[in-house]
């Protein structure tokens, strides 16, 4: 019985002492520890299990690298290490790259939310869409910022913060490019597509030029071509695509003047506004709307009201003795002068308060830039939008103009 007991004591304290070892703290990120990766590298040896570490009492050595349960997402893992990099400061072998990336963003996502009220309409939804998604991404991702505490002396919670995300996630949404790779077992099943590519990051946009860019696989470069010359001393561009002015701020965090793609989206709740309320039959008429596709993407755009709007609108004109005709309607035909007129005299009514306002809203931004100069740069970017959006509509009436004309 002693000697059983004795031995059972020996094992407990030999558990007790292996609990007792302290874990230790990351410094593979040192300068030293980076050379001496590549030093060995050069000698055909790598190890991917062991990391560099200070350890109370002992000093400088080797731990276990920590294991990510579940495995993070590739965005999560770009996303951390931008975050890591910078805290890392001058330590940090990306700090020249680091260094170049805008300190602030103004995606709708990092702006003040009396700012995002005054957004129109679709894109203040799509905006509080966006704040909501990067929230939950930040609160998804806490236990994995928590499971790489033993790579850092401070308190993860310090490091990793809200701000800090946010930061990484618009650096991300902004200046990615689309590189598909394979699927790697340290990540999540998602997509793994963003890349970050230091300098070629630098090129701006403009909707006028012509490129082709993708990863070359012959090469292993990714490869931008242009289709537009350029002179000596002048700016080059890239496009991003054919992107409305909503998409570039909402994705981007910049409005593009003059943006062939710009245009003035209309919501259902407006797209009705002007019509009777009598109508027994509106409910149907939206319910075929919705079925074929037509409730969204109606615009206004620089040469006038897009032919899925008018499309939208001469089906909800439809009178009760047409309604049966609301096929011929989705195909384009034509059912009568009088029904074009109508169609046509709505589209000038929502032009027009769409018009009005703009109008109201440019009137207040330039109040509230008198009133907060904090806020300056964010108000301007919401001014050039709707300043933008007014001269859409602008032009928008005076070719409905010109159409309505035709019925007189």
């Amino acid at each position: 019985m002693k000697k059983g007991g004795g031995r059972t004591s020996r094992i407990r304290r030999r558990k007790r002492f292996g609990k007792a070892e302290s874990r230790g703290v990351n410094e593979s990120y040192k300068p030293e520890f980076i050379e001496l990766k590549k030093w060995l590298k050069d000698r055909n040896f790598e190890d991917t299990n062991l990391i560099p570490a200070r350890f109370p009492g002992t000093g400088r050595g080797l731990m276990s690298k920590t294991s990510l349960q579940p495995p993070p997402s590739p965005l999560l893992a770009l996303c951390t290490f931008l975050v890591s990099e910078k805290h890392a400061g001058d330590q940090s072998p990306w700090k020249p790259y680091l260094e170049v990336l805008p300190k602030t963003y103004t995606c709708p996502v990092c702006l003040e939310p009396e700012v995002v009220n005054l957004l129109p309409g679709p894109l203040k939804s799509k905006a509080r869409e966006q704040r909501t998604r990067v929230w939950e991404f930040f609160s998804s991702s806490r236990d994995f910022f928590s499971s790489l505490q033993p790579l850092f002396p401070e308190a993860v919670e310090s490091i990793f913060s809200y701000s800090a995300l946010l930061w990484a996630w618009c650096t991300v949404n902004t200046r990615a490019v689309y590189m598909k790779q394979r699927p790697r077992q340290c990540f999540s099943t998602e997509p793994d597509t963003c890349a970050l590519a230091p300098y070629l990051d630098l090129l701006n946009h403009s909707p006028a030029v012509q490129v082709k860019a993708a990863f070359n696989e012959e090469s292993r470069c990714y490869e931008i071509r242009t289709g537009t010359s350029c002179r000596k001393h002048e700016e080059v561009f890239i496009c991003y695509g054919p992107h409305g002015s909503h998409r570039l701020l909402l994705e981007y965090g910049f409005v593009s003047p003059r943006n062939p793609h710009a245009c003035v989206y209309v919501p259902k709740d407006i797209l009705v506004k002007y019509l009777p309320s009598t109508d027994k039959q509106m409910n149907k008429k939206i319910s075929i709307l919705k079925d074929h596709d037509f409730i969204e993407n109606l615009t206004f755009g620089w040469d006038g009201p897009s032919w899925r709007l008018l499309t939208a609108l001469k089906l909800l004109c439809l009178g009760a003795e047409d309604f049966t005709c609301w096929k011929k309607v989705l195909l384009g035909e034509v059912i009568s002068d009088a029904h074009e007129k109508t169609s046509l005299d709505i589209a000038q009514k929502i032009c027009h308060y769409f018009i009005e306002e703009t109008n109201a809203m440019l009137q207040k931004i330039s109040h509230m830039k008198d009133e907060d100069v904090a806020l300056i740069n964010q108000l301007t970017l919401v001014e050039t939008l709707r300043t933008e959006e007014l001269k859409i509509l602008q032009a928008s009436t005076e070719i409905l103009a010109g159409l309505q004309t035709a019925f007189m």
